[in-house]
């Protein structure tokens, strides 16, 4: 009796880990709390021996000594934060908003680009999406743009640097699927940028149909091209050369990726004296921010190995594989079964808890997949599998009424901006966050092409 019900100690983890989701408590604490209830608790019953409590710090020190993400993380936050308060941020937005003045829905547009040049900021979800909503959702406001298209766009620019390099995700994904980062890197380049496109077309189309929504930019006296272009070359070069140059030199080899985040940060200070912002005061709230967002990555590595530890030990990866190979759904019904299960988790949980605990218990389910023919080969299956992962996250995200990144919107979001209007504005976003999935779900190559010359 005692050695059948060890076999389900691990599903009752993750019921347990489920409940206590809603309790209120962080997710490390949870995570953590619940995996040291269980390892006593199976000790208490026979079923975990003492000797494996001295391999739990072995195990948490294994972890992060033993990759090379850990080291990145506090650079490219610094980095990416360095941007936003430096005032750098919403200088990029009002030279991409003078650039496109004259195109229908040019605010929208300008969001979505600092979204993108801005992917290094993308570390967590409620930071990119904040970060955005302070730089911009105030500016569209005032210049008329109705509130459910604005935290629409806002939204969908801040979760789309999380599957962009050199966003923290393509890490992850890349240490737990077993790719090579630079792979990781490329492959999702051409999806966001369909994801891009299907943005602006939408705000286009929204600005030329609809000027009550997203009225025209404000009539200017016409500027010399000159100094537009020395406007642009000011605001916008120094930036996106300093993320080009961190994302380039990781992809052809010329550095490790924490040598690329290192230079990645001092050129954060640097943007601040070009930018004349620079003050010791800011150098410490950008450190202090820093450490907090760092901080909170880190307890939540610690706290998912404290809790993955006793659920492996317990069989629990092995007992949902067989589930899922039980279900008889074959190789496409796994998978959908697999990105089903992970959309749902990403109503609830950052992207980090996902692929530190999840991920895992799914891999080797995933690695028996045959979509070898589909993507062109076993690695490039990888890859894009790893891809769908990312856009099925990135998707969660948003998705109401549960999005994770739509609370962390409204939470920066000027009073008068109800929950109902990030609601009407998502929708749109959401069904063309479905189409750009479904494109790549069907064409295996916008996910492997730029990255093939780096698939085994």
């Amino acid at each position: 009796m005692l050695e059948l019900f060890g076999e389900y100690l691990a599903l009752f983890m993750l019921a347990a880990f489920a409940v206590a989701l809603f309790s209120g408590y962080p997710v490390a604490f949870v995570l953590g709390g619940v995996g040291l209830m269980f390892t006593f608790f199976g000790y208490l019953l026979g079923l975990f021996p003492a000797v494996a409590f001295y391999n739990l710090p072995l195990r948490i020190y294994g972890t992060i000594n033993n990759s090379f993400i850990y080291p990145t993380i506090p650079m490219l936050l610094f980095m990416g934060v360095a941007l936003e308060k430096s005032g750098v941020a919403r200088e990029m937005l009002l030279c991409l908003r003078q650039l496109l003045r004259r195109v229908p829905g040019s605010l929208p547009i300008a969001v979505t680009i600092l979204g993108i040049l801005l992917a290094p900021a993308a570390g967590l979800v409620g930071a990119s999406v904040a970060t955005l909503a302070l730089v911009a959702l105030p500016t569209m406001l005032s210049q008329g743009y109705k509130t459910s298209l604005a935290t629409g766009s806002v939204a969908a620019a801040g979760t789309l640097g999380i599957i962009l390099p050199p966003g923290l995700i393509l890490f992850f994904l890349a240490t737990q699927l077993h790719l090579s980062i630079g792979a990781m890197f490329l492959s999702t380049l051409l999806p966001a940028l369909v994801l891009a496109l299907l943005y602006v077309a939408y705000y286009v189309a929204r600005g030329s149909f609809d000027v009550h929504a997203s009225p025209p930019a404000p009539e200017r006296a016409a500027e010399p091209l000159g100094r537009i272009l020395l406007y642009a070359l000011r605001s916008l070069a120094p930036p996106a050369l300093l993320i080009v140059a961190v994302l380039a030199s990781i992809i052809v080899g010329w550095a490790t990726p924490p040598q690329s985040a290192a230079v990645g940060a001092m050129g954060g200070v640097v943007l601040m004296v070009l930018n004349r912002s620079f003050t010791w005061r800011l150098l410490h709230e950008t450190l202090v921010s820093t450490t907090i967002m760092t901080s909170m990555v880190f307890f939540v590595v610690i706290a998912a190995t404290v809790f993955s530890f006793p659920f492996r030990y317990f069989g629990g990866d092995d007992l949902i594989g067989e589930f899922l190979q039980g279900l008889g759904f074959g190789d496409w019904g796994v998978l959908l079964v697999i990105l089903g299960v992970l959309f749902l988790l990403g109503f609830f949980i950052d992207w980090i808890e996902i692929t530190i605990i999840t991920l895992p218990i799914f891999v080797p389910i995933l690695d028996g997949l045959d979509f070898a023919d589909h993507a062109g080969g076993q690695g490039a299956a990888a890859v894009w599998i790893a891809v769908l992962i990312a856009l099925v996250l990135q998707t969660s995200f948003l998705t109401p009424p549960f999005g994770f990144a739509l609370f962390f919107l409204k939470g920066a979001s000027p009073p008068e901006v109800r929950l109902a209007d990030i609601y009407r504005g998502i929708v749109p976003i959401v069904m063309l966050q479905l189409l750009g999935i479904g494109l790549v779900m069907a064409m295996p190559r916008l996910a492997t092409w730029l990255p093939a010359g780096l698939i085994d």
